[in-house]
């Protein structure tokens, strides 16, 4: 043992018995004020225990002046240690840390999902398409799909529909749910803002969702067409398949207000940059360093670790 270590104990065991000596003192002093005194009665046992009150009260100020001594030692003791635990000196920490390279072999990049697994930047900001004044093909192309969906909502409620839909996440294969005041039985649209061919694989699925919500008839709407076996395939199971063209007929059956209001629906804000299907924000534009080409994330990566879309398939629906 150090003589260090032995003046150290020494210190520790005149702390313990300065905190012992000033709790018995504060006792004395309990006993003295407290419990003496009710145990004395009558006339000279009485004034004993007054007598006894000035010794009491002496003792209990040695006792808190005794602890209280206490404390300023210990916490002299303890505060120093702390700072220097927590508060190494500069070149303790530049010397504590080594610096080491790791082999090439030894490097990965980190993890990322799906296209985010190479790094990436972020594009310069995407110009927006030019827009139109009268309604065409061109709209439907250059919306996204959230204003797609909402344009198909808005074309409903002009026809009298009461509608309801969500922005994000999952649908359970059901954009818009369409009430009328003519009939309690509902009303599904699967709407599809896509540039290929709806198959008849799309097709069987919208039937799977009719069939689970016993429903005969629901409605299937994209901005592309059908695919022959796709239209067949609807016709013979009750579902009243919608492309692009048929929509546009539609449009341009309202009055001039309510097209110039549907206009405004598929313009809205930033019409041609696609939504996150997971968290209902706007996607941005990033560009990968080891791919060709870009691709549309989330903004709110990597909290929303939602799906990314090539830009070669921006016009698909998520």
């Amino acid at each position: 043992m150090t003589k260090q270590t032995k003046v150290e104990r020494r210190r520790e065991r005149a702390r313990s018995k300065l905190a012992g000596n000033g709790w018995t003192a504060i006792v004395v002093g309990v006993l003295l004020l407290v419990v003496l005194p009710a145990f004395m009665h009558g006339p000279i046992i009485g004034t004993l225990g007054t007598a006894l009150r000035p010794a009491g009260w002496t003792a209990l100020a040695i006792g808190v002046a005794l602890l209280g001594l206490h404390y300023i030692v210990a916490r002299k003791k303890v505060v120093p240690q702390a700072i220097e635990r927590t508060e190494p000196s500069a070149a303790a920490v530049k010397a504590a840390r080594p610096t080491v390279t790791p082999p090439a072999a030894a490097r990965r990049e980190p993890v990322l999902d799906s296209e985010f697994s190479q790094p990436t930047t972020p594009s310069p900001s995407v110009p927006a398409p030019a827009q139109q004044q009268q309604w065409s093909p061109a709209v439907l192309a250059a919306i996204e799909w959230r204003r797609f969906e909402a344009l198909c909502e808005a074309l409903y409620a002009q026809a009298g529909f009461t509608t309801r839909s969500q922005s994000h996440g999952a649908d359970g294969g059901i954009d818009i749910w369409l009430h009328s005041k003519h009939t309690d039985v509902p009303r599904i649209v699967q709407c599809k803002h896509w540039r290929s061919k709806v198959g008849v694989k799309e097709m069987r699925e919208f039937l799977g969702v009719m069939a689970s919500h016993q429903l005969k008839s629901g409605t299937y709407v994209t901005s592309s067409t059908f695919s022959a076996d796709a239209a067949a395939f609807a016709k013979a199971n009750g579902i009243h398949a919608q492309d692009g063209a048929a929509l546009l007929k539609l449009i341009g059956q309202r009055t001039p207000e309510q097209q110039a209001a549907l206009l405004t629906v598929a313009y809205e804000g930033d019409y041609w940059r696609p939504t996150c299907a997971s968290c209902g924000t706007k996607m941005v534009e990033k560009n990968s360093s080891k791919n060709e080409g870009s691709f549309w994330g989330c903004a709110n990566y990597p909290k929303c670790r939602g799906r990314t879309i090539p830009k070669s398939k921006a016009s698909a629906t998520v």
